[in-house]
């Protein structure tokens, strides 16, 4: 299988990717503003998130000062310090990375077929209003060969799988920042292909968006589905109806 696939991932760090011989060469060219973009989204910590609360806090105050409520009533004293808090954990997925997920839980295993995890739980935040939207998430890959740098026993193994485990934890990774959809869509997708190199990788989301329930058009049983196809899943339309099959039956 031959293909070449260019993929313009918006603000993420991977701006070109080309796939030749079934994503046996992976190569991602990343342009300055994209690397500074991602270099500013890994390097938050936790020591630096507990330096910055107090700004936060004080940031939730101004705002529900504004909103005409009383922060010194009971029920809103702790609360700028609890949103500051929630703030942080809802976007912590800034200061992680595909590293830190896998933890090297990817092992050797003869196994070339299609697997799919269905129905992953993703919460994350619209960037444009700061609510919810929430869903699940489908991804599918295809092992292949791997190639010999991912190999550290000395040994060029037939196959490899990751502990499933880390997809979810990929998908958590990324659902934990400010997000839109179809970019949150692509990320997970290119994750797993930079974790794992393989064949192919699709990846479907479903999700329910505040902004659209709660406030502006308030359709309250509107769903939004996304989807990134990558190697033969884009390339094959068998392979690419057989994961729609699988992963859209009940």
């Amino acid at each position: 299988m031959n293909s070449h696939c260019n993929l313009k991932v918006g603000e993420t760090a991977v701006e070109e990717f080309h796939c030749n011989n079934g994503f046996s060469d992976l190569i991602i060219d990343t342009k300055k503003s994209a690397g500074v973009h991602r270099k500013h989204e890994t390097s938050r910590k936790e020591a630096e998130d507990e330096s910055r609360l107090p700004e936060l806090e004080a940031a939730y105050t101004s705002i529900l000062r504004h909103l005409g409520e009383d922060t010194d009533r009971e029920g809103l004293l702790r609360t700028p310090l609890r949103a500051a808090k929630a703030i942080q954990f809802l976007t912590k997925g800034y200061h992680e990375t595909i590293d830190d997920i896998l933890n090297k839980a990817i092992f050797d295993e003869d196994h070339d077929e299609m697997v799919i995890v269905k129905d992953i739980d993703v919460f994350s935040l619209c960037e444009h209003h700061l609510v919810p939207f929430f869903g699940k998430v489908t991804p599918s890959f295809v092992f292949q060969t791997p190639i010999d740098d991912l190999v550290h026993i000395g040994y060029i193994p037939n196959k490899k799988v990751v502990g499933l485990s880390k997809l979810a934890r990929i998908v958590e990774m990324f659902s934990r920042r400010l997000q839109v959809q179809e970019r949150l869509t692509k990320q997970i997708a290119m994750g797993i292909c930079e974790a794992l190199q393989p064949k192919g990788v699709a990846v479907v989301v479903e999700a329910a968006h505040m902004c659209m329930v709660m406030r502006g058009v308030q359709k309250m049983n509107s769903r939004t589905m996304t989807s990134t196809m990558l190697g033969v899943y884009l390339e094959d339309p068998k392979t690419r109806e057989e994961f729609l099959a699988l992963a859209m039956h009940a």
